[in-house]
């Protein structure tokens, strides 16, 4: 939160470049092996789950990991608006409470960066200078005006945030005083050198590295934290290929509180002759390495299972057949379902063969399971397609995120 009144000109107090090292941790240390390890698990289990899925498939579980990601990751900047109301808000169906609206609007401003990072928009610049104002310059400039300001503390001064705009203040977080706001090119510009180099194991290793040292600088007045975010699911995606697929942001959601400890602990000088060589404490920028990958491995477990036929199949057809005694979804749909999932997608045209009745029946199941946002096509007479909307995820993928309180 920043701390100090506005200056006319960005003041570079001249701080050392060696005061955020190290950038990662040292390659011939113990600490490093480990993370190594982590880095080839996650790197076979990310690559093993992907190729599993159908592309069709896939596309259906990006679209709703997107709406998880931004629930996760705006519960942890305390803004609790669940995916149901999300998707809701991505149909324009939007809260006429003023307060859970704007949220509604900060949820589709999160989903639309992260679209826009999953085709590709980040694509070898998550960490550049350019890459990362672009990123908090779009979602920032999607924001309602009631979230685009900053309460000073003390003098009680409102001051805006403008996206894609570097700070001009100096700011405290918790007991870390960042750099001053002059010095953010120079800093940003080291960290765009550290961590863009390729190399796969490094760069997997170097993941939760980049995560807190971005957060170290404190580059915008506000939104470092969910840029941070954005900016490792984009880093996933470069060197892992991961598909868009699983989140880290659902784990460091569900451990706020242990993120949190990690991030103010790297802050932290090195204690002694033991905990690397740079400013900063390496023992704990390797401690938050190893919560990092071994959160990812994690999640990419938790959502194969999800979807792994033997469980997702028997959970999708225990709900079609308490759907059809209720009278909302007409018998054999589910069979539709299925052959979507076996085959990624189906031909309007072959509806009729799958479910062994005449033509207008096969069309009133097809509207049934399109109207209840089950499948999806680009059109009236394209392939239809899986889809799994948040509103039966409780169903469907029971602990994606938490039931919708009443």
């Amino acid at each position: 939160m920043a701390i100090e009144p506005d200056i006319n000109a960005a003041v570079d107090r001249g701080e050392d470049i060696g005061s955020m090292q190290p950038m990662k941790i040292d390659e011939g240390g113990p600490r490093f092996r480990d993370a190594v390890d982590l880095a080839v698990e996650l790197t076979g289990k990310s690559a093993a789950f992907r190729s599993s899925l159908p592309p069709a498939v896939r596309t259906a579980l990006a679209d709703l990991v997107r709406a998880m990601n931004c629930y996760y990751s705006n519960l942890i900047e305390g803004h609790d608006t669940h995916p149901i109301d999300i998707e809701r808000a991505l149909r324009n169906d939007f809260s006429a409470d003023p307060v859970k609206r704007d949220l509604q609007v900060e949820a589709t401003a999160h989903i639309a960066v992260q679209e826009w990072i999953d085709r590709g928009g980040l694509a070898g610049r998550a960490t550049s200078l350019d890459g990362l104002i672009e990123t908090h310059r779009r979602f920032c400039e999607k924001l309602p005006a009631t979230m685009l300001t900053v309460e000073m503390p003390g003098s009680g001064e409102t001051v805006p945030v403008e996206p894609g705009a570097l700070r001009r203040r100096d700011v405290q977080v918790g007991r870390h005083v960042a750099i001053s706001p002059g010095a953010v090119p120079r800093f940003l510009q080291h960290f765009a050198w550290a961590y863009g180099r390729p190399g796969k194991a490094d760069a997997i290793v170097a993941l939760a590295a980049a995560h807190h040292r971005f957060v170290w600088i404190h580059p915008f007045l506000d939104g470092n934290g969910r840029v941070a975010r954005l900016m490792s699911h984009a880093m996933l995606l470069d060197v892992l290929d991961t598909g868009g697929v699983w989140s880290i942001a659902r784990g460091l959601g569900r451990d706020a509180s242990a993120y949190k400890q990690h991030l103010a602990a790297c802050d932290l000088a090195r204690r002694n002759d033991l905990d690397g060589r740079g400013a900063l404490s390496e023992e704990a920028l390797a401690a938050f390495t190893a919560f990092f990958l071994t959160i990812c491995i994690d999640q990419v477990d938790f959502m194969a299972g999800l979807v792994e036929p033997d469980q997702l199949r028997p959970r999708i057809h225990r709900w079609a057949a308490e759907e059809t005694e209720r009278g909302t979804l007409p018998p054999k749909a589910v069979n539709i379902i299925d052959a979507v999932l076996y085959r990624g997608e189906l031909p309007r045209g072959e509806v009729e063969a799958v479910v062994g009745t005449g033509d207008r029946q096969a069309r009133r199941l097809t509207s049934a399971l399109v109207d209840l946002g089950v499948l999806v096509s680009e059109s009236s007479r394209a392939p239809l397609r899986i889809a799994f909307p948040a509103t039966l995820a409780s169903r469907w993928m029971p602990g994606l995120f938490p039931d919708r309180r009443a």
